[in-house]
């Protein structure tokens, strides 16, 4: 075995055991993957812009920084907690702005790390706090990554009469699934423990289900407790299984029936749409408490007693086990899950099959302040850009707020994981959603010059009609110790849209999600914000500014000499702004 350089092993240990690969072997392992080249660290204002050359076959990429060349170099720490990687440049690093010397590393797996770049010092660069965005013309389709699945706590919780924070449980996670659908138009939805519930109360949910316009994506688990071998061993505070069965031909035997039953209520045709996920992370041993190879014998098992429905997994927390997944025949498709970075790229892995982000979101913590964040808003954004035409679902988790793995909520601004809080009030990151659903069906290419462009601020631009274009900007770093935002990282954006006859007008409209708009963790502070839940009036008050309102009066826009539209705008970090230009009535 190659020996690992200090790099290669700094990065064994740290995704080894302990971490987010807890029954991933330890030992160091190299990848057969070359070096980067082209590597360029270069300067702005409060940021370092890293750069290099894709690696053919590289699922990501590891970046380091040391203060000179001879090292040591440390990976850079953006506070992610899952795989400190990204899946392509740039890289804007805005943890240690010092200058310095960095170096790339490419990833085969999440465990095997390639050799570092050469060292690429810190080259002085624009530092402006400005970026001229450039929209073309000839368009292709865009790929509507956001539309295909959602995350939601067990689907039980629909049936529950009890109330949190005054609203009730049932009819509150309803609503949110409700809403998700008609306003996000989301296909899928995907939920823990369908297994832990009677067919009569699946029934119930998947009617609601079904109903409200969603497929589910079967996530098979928890075990049955008279199936378990040991149905002591339980996680959350509902407590779900996590034994191996005790006698697999009656785990075969239960799904069969649990298929059969399927198949009798909703047709055969139907439940061929949907997709069967084996179990959850059983990488870590808080969700599994037999061994790998107990997880594969429950996978096989699966598999055989489903076909020929779509079976697929493993369904891991941190991209873990998609090599062991990889050599099986019988994978419909892949799933895996990712937090804090944006999903590295596993078509090289994934043999040409389906690749579903079956989890994913800013962070895997409970209770966390930035769920609530705008950070998170850009962050989603950030993924959702990185992932349309490479992945074929990304499924921020969860939908609501009404969720109670350790616990309900205790407050309404809580660190929740939802989209949307108890009461259906939106967060930063749902309207971040509903600004990328205003973008047309046809994508326009984006250039992108100036301080931190294309790392720190970056764009989306598309057409739905002729003569209206539509630019999603978002300005958003993946160091999470900058989730409240700095002076040092805002910017001025100068927007461009060439094409337009000289001297045509046109209006300018803007939406934005910051500190100061769209933002409901700052709207229930300024009510007061001291007690855990609303009152009455502060409920309404909160409801019914729950709406996305234009942040500005229209500007009229007149097209040069050269026939292009400009507009200029000051963009927060983190922060969000849409701009849709038209014809002016």
């Amino acid at each position: 075995m190659t020996t690992p350089s200090p790099a290669q092993a700094a990065w064994a240990a740290l995704m080894g055991a302990g971490g987010a690969q807890d029954r991933t072997p330890g030992e160091t392992r190299t990848a057969d993957l070359p070096a980067p080249t082209s590597v360029r660290a270069v300067t702005g204002r409060d940021q370092v812009t890293v750069t290099w050359d894709p690696v053919p076959g590289a699922i990501g990429y590891a970046v380091y920084r040391a203060d000179t060349a001879d090292g040591p170099f440390t990976v850079a720490d953006f506070g992610g907690g899952d795989v400190l990687a990204v899946p392509h440049g740039p890289f804007a690093d805005t943890t240690d702005t010092r200058g310095g010397c960095y170096a790339v590393a490419a990833l085969a797996t999440v465990t095997a790390l390639g050799p570092l770049s050469a060292p690429a010092p810190v080259t002085d660069g624009d530092t402006s706090a400005q970026v001229q965005i450039t929209i073309g013309a000839t368009g292709t389709p865009i790929h509507r990554l956001w539309r295909a699945m959602i995350g939601s706590e067990h689907l039980t919780h629909l049936l529950s009469t009890d109330h949190t924070g005054g609203r009730p449980i049932g009819t509150g996670l309803h609503d949110a699934l409700a809403r998700a659908h008609h306003e996000l138009h989301i296909a899928e939805v995907r939920a823990h423990g369908i297994l832990s519930a009677p067919f009569d109360q699946v029934d119930t949910v998947y009617d609601q289900i079904l109903a409200l316009g969603y497929r589910p994506v079967v996530e098979l688990g928890f075990m049955p407790p008279d199936l378990a071998r040991d149905p002591t061993q339980t996680v959350f505070a509902y407590e779900g299984i996590i034994s191996p069965p005790a006698d697999w031909d009656r785990w075969a035997g239960h799904l069969r029936a649990f298929a059969a039953h399927l198949a009798d209520r909703y047709g055969h045709d139907e439940i061929s749409h949907w997709k069967f996920e084996v179990w959850n992370e059983a990488n870590l041993s808080v969700f599994w408490s037999g061994t790998p190879d107990e997880y594969w014998r429950l996978y096989d098992t699966t598999a055989a007693a489903l076909a020929p429905l779509a079976v697929g997994g493993p369904a891991t927390a941190a991209a873990g086990w998609i090599t062991e997944q990889t050599t099986r025949d019988n994978v419909a498709f892949l799933s895996t899950h990712v937090y804090g970075t944006a999903p590295l790229d596993l078509r090289p892995l994934a043999g040409g099959k389906p690749l579903l982000w079956t989890e994913w979101g800013v962070t895997a913590t409970h209770g966390h302040p930035i769920n609530d964040s705008v950070f998170a808003a850009t962050f989603l954004l950030r993924g959702m850009r990185s992932a349309a035409g490479r992945v074929d679902a990304l499924a921020p988790w969860v939908i609501s707020d009404h969720f109670e793995e350790l616990g309900r909520p205790q407050r309404l601004i809580h660190g929740g994981f939802g989209l949307l809080t108890v009461g259906n009030l939106a967060k930063p990151k749902y309207w971040a959603l509903r600004l990328l659903d205003r973008l047309g069906d046809t994508e326009l290419p984006v250039t992108a010059t100036g301080d931190g462009a294309g790392s720190l601020i970056q764009a989306w631009a598309a057409t739905s009609a002729p003569g209206t274009t539509s630019v999603l900007i978002w300005n958003g770093t993946l160091d999470q110790s900058k989730a409240g935002g700095t002076p040092g990282l805002d910017r001025l954006v100068r927007l461009q849209v060439p094409g337009h006859a000289p001297g045509t007008d046109c209006q300018a409209r803007t939406w934005r999600v910051d500190q100061r708009h769209n933002n409901v963790a700052a709207r229930w502070a300024a009510l007061g914000g001291g007690a855990d839940w609303p009152d009455d009036d502060q409920w309404h008050t909160l409801t019914a500014d729950d709406r996305l309102d234009e942040a500005e009066p229209a500007r009229t826009l007149t097209a040069g000499p050269d026939g292009t539209l400009t507009l200029e705008l000051d963009l927060p970090n983190p922060g969000i702004a849409l701009i849709e230009i038209q014809p002016k009535p």
